[in-house]
């Protein structure tokens, strides 16, 4: 008996550190969120952390208190206890009794007005409407295809009167091509020279890192892409002799894309896991050729229990509000048209994440079988989720970290269904990120240039140099003088972006970079002397961190380069054959009402990236507290997205946090499901307690 206790209290220790360190997580969350926000009038006026005074501290704490409110809200919330405060619920309690009886307040005098119209016959005609109304979305929304023509509807006005949109990158990848192109048909072209300017001289990529033998054609937005719509580009220029039919084309083809994506994990989250065969009944027969899968949080009904069948599926509340993003936010909308890699990655990543769903759902840890049947992935979905990563993978070449990093995750959490994570994850991956790599080792294209991954380092040497040039030691600028021209770096360097300073752009632009004379030796001493410049200058080094990341979670802080921008710039709206004759004023107008929407305070933080990624941190430490590992499994990926924002070269840059932003709607309805889950289960512990305690006292 002794050792029993030792053992009781060695759980119950362990438990109350586990709950310690959980709440820790959450409350560092929350301070890092709070401190971005704290900061941000900071930076706003051109200033830095050495004029944090007493008004930022309020700010802090304020930040602090709202968000760790939140997410105090979401563990009440999922653990099935009362959210608001016990003062709140008697107030509301008192509140409806008074509204019952005779209201005496001003309140509850409007409420009870309130309640008579809503009783009345023009209420019950209202009511009547909204639950029809509600009726047919869940019926127009019930299976993937009439999710697919919701969209395509929804969704119509913006390839037919915006035709496409686009900015830099498309232009670039199209040039790279084209050379190639010339080259492979045997058009003699300049290749190194220090005086030539050539495709690969405008982000750039360093001269030593070409081969020898001439080729035009680099990793720098991920090859695959770059032949695919330098492919498209140049079979425009044949018929048409312009690259605009082509792009207009290629907007075209990704709208689809988007509109496919978004219909399937719509589809999955709305209306499976369950086939309904009758009252009470559900089908388990057929998991690979039915919408048919076991749900692990609900009881399985060979146990004895069955779910409620209006409970599986969404309700037309939530269909309408995640419809209501994707046909209205301007993050969304513009997107599908936008020809740059960080879209066609975003919707990729939204029908990915709709297999993670359905392999989530499809766990069963104690009952490895239905039927006598084992839960493998159906094998449409196991195509789904192939093709997906192949697409993330072609588009973002970072998508390669996260899908490696997420296959570890899968074969910890998932160990049964093994062989499915080889196929969907490992194999897409070797055969095109090592194939990217094959070809750049044996010299048929031009890696991407190391510089591109250090534009935190490269904007704190350019801070420094800008505001304390005397500050920099000698030997580090010793180090750096082969690679960098300090005064040049001094004059380019700007907060939010670290594109100047590494001389992207083109022609006419600073050489801070010297990417035409620096070598890989050069290179080695680089961290050497960022370190030395740290380490003499921590403020303002500080100041260039923060500076270029805050304002991915600070949700008052207006986007450095919106989605807008890609719909009425001068590539769309003045350099190009013909598109720019198509609707000119039209595209102002639309891109001027979302820029216009986004700068009102807070009603215009919804179009915004940076809330979703804030409050989709939030969700990830309620669920760090609340324990849910396998969900949180799940959801890493977007953490590991967080920190591909963190270290991007430009602050606030709001096609990096699409992925984030378009699957938000979708985790919140799997929170809400979860935690309602814990409620019942809440009240089912209640209840039976309750049993016990009447058998003891009938005893």
């Amino acid at each position: 008996m002794p050792l029993m206790s030792e053992v009781k209290q060695t759980g119950k220790r362990g438990e109350r550190i586990g709950t310690f360190l959980s709440w820790m997580l959450a409350v560092l969350a929350c301070l890092w969120v709070a401190w971005c926000c704290a900061i941000g009038p900071l930076y706003w006026f051109g200033d830095g952390l050495s004029d944090f005074g007493w008004l930022n501290v309020l700010y802090l704490v304020v930040a602090f208190a709202i968000w760790f409110s939140i997410v105090v809200a979401l563990v009440r919330f999922g653990r099935g206890r009362r959210v608001l405060p016990q003062y709140f619920a008697r107030r509301h309690e008192k509140l409806c009794n008074e509204i019952a009886g005779t209201p005496t307040t001003v309140l509850g005098i409007m409420l009870r007005h309130l309640h008579d119209a809503a009783h009345s016959r023009p209420g019950r005609a209202l009511h009547a409407v909204i639950v029809w109304t509600g009726r047919k979305l869940i019926r127009c929304t019930d299976c993937w295809w009439k999710l697919m023509l919701v969209f395509v509807i929804g969704w119509l006005w913006i390839p037919t009167t915006l035709l496409a949109a686009f900015g830099a990158d498309i232009r670039s990848q199209i040039r790279e091509f084209s050379w190639a192109l010339n080259q492979w048909t045997g058009l003699k072209q300049p290749y190194i020279g220090f005086f030539s300017f050539v495709p690969m001289d405008i982000y750039p990529t360093a001269h030593y890192m070409w081969p020898d033998n001439p080729t035009y054609l680099t990793d720098q937005h991920n090859v695959v892409l770059t032949v695919f719509y330098g492919a498209a580009a140049a079979v425009s220029r044949y018929f048409t002799d312009s690259n605009d039919a082509g792009i207009v084309v290629l907007a075209a083809l990704q709208w689809l894309f988007a509109a496919f994506c978004c219909s399937a994990t719509a589809n999955r989250f709305f209306n499976l896991p369950w086939r309904r065969l009758g009252v009470g009944t559900f089908d388990f027969s057929h998991p690979e050729r039915h919408d048919c899968w076991n749900m692990r949080d609900y009881a399985h009904p060979e146990a004895g229990v069955v779910a409620r069948p209006s409970r599986l599926r969404a309700g037309a509340k939530t269909r309408f509000m995640i419809l209501l993003f994707f046909m209205v936010c301007p993050l969304a909308v513009f997107a599908t048209i936008s020809l740059t890699k960080s879209p066609l990655f975003a919707f990729a990543f939204v029908w990915w994440f709709g297999v993670w769903y359905e392999l989530h759902m499809t766990h069963i840890k104690a009952l490895p079988t239905i039927n006598g049947k084992p839960t493998y992935l159906r094998k449409r979905s196991i195509m789904a989720f192939t093709i997906s990563s192949c697409v993330m993978l072609i588009s973002a070449k970072y998508a390669w970290y996260i899908i490696l990093f997420t296959l570890i995750l899968a074969l910890i959490n998932d160990r049964k269904r093994w062989k499915t994570y080889l196929v969907a994850l490992l194999l897409p991956t070797i055969l095109i990120h090592g194939g990217i790599v094959f070809l750049t080792n044996t010299g048929a294209i031009i890696g991407g240039d190391p510089i591109e991954s250090r534009g935190i380092q490269l904007q704190q040497i350019a801070r420094v140099a800008k505001y304390n040039p005397k500050g920099i030691p000698a030997d580090a600028a010793k180090k750096l003088e082969p690679v960098f021209n300090l005064d040049q770096m001094a004059e380019a360097y700007f907060r939010q972006d670290a594109d100047p300073v590494k001389s992207s752009g083109i022609q006419s632009k600073k050489v801070s970079y010297k990417w035409r004379t620096v070598t890989e030796d050069d290179m080695t001493n680089f961290n050497e002397a960022w370190l030395e410049i740290v380490v003499a200058n921590p403020v303002i080094a500080l100041d260039a961190f923060f500076a270029e990341c805050f304002g991915y979670f600070d949700v008052t802080d207006l986007p450095y380069v919106s989605m807008d921008y890609y719909v009425n710039n001068d590539y769309v709206q003045n350099d190009n054959a013909w598109i720019h004759l198509y609707n000119h004023d039209w595209r102002d107008a639309v891109a001027g009402f979302a820029k216009g929407w986004g700068n009102i305070p807070v009603i215009g933080w919804v179009t915004h990236g940076n809330l979703y990624v804030t409050l989709m941190l939030l969700v990830g430490a309620a669920e760090v507290v609340l324990r849910r590992w396998r969900s949180l499994s799940w959801h890493l990926p977007l953490l590991l997205l967080m920190g591909v924002m963190i270290t991007a070269p430009a602050n606030n840059f709001e096609r990096h946090m699409l992925p984030v932003a378009f699957v938000f709607g979708f985790v919140c309805l799997q929170f809400w499901r979860e935690s309602r889950n814990a409620r019942s289960a809440a009240s089912a512990n209640v209840a039976s307690a309750h049993e016990a305690s009447q058998v003891r006292q009938d005893e």
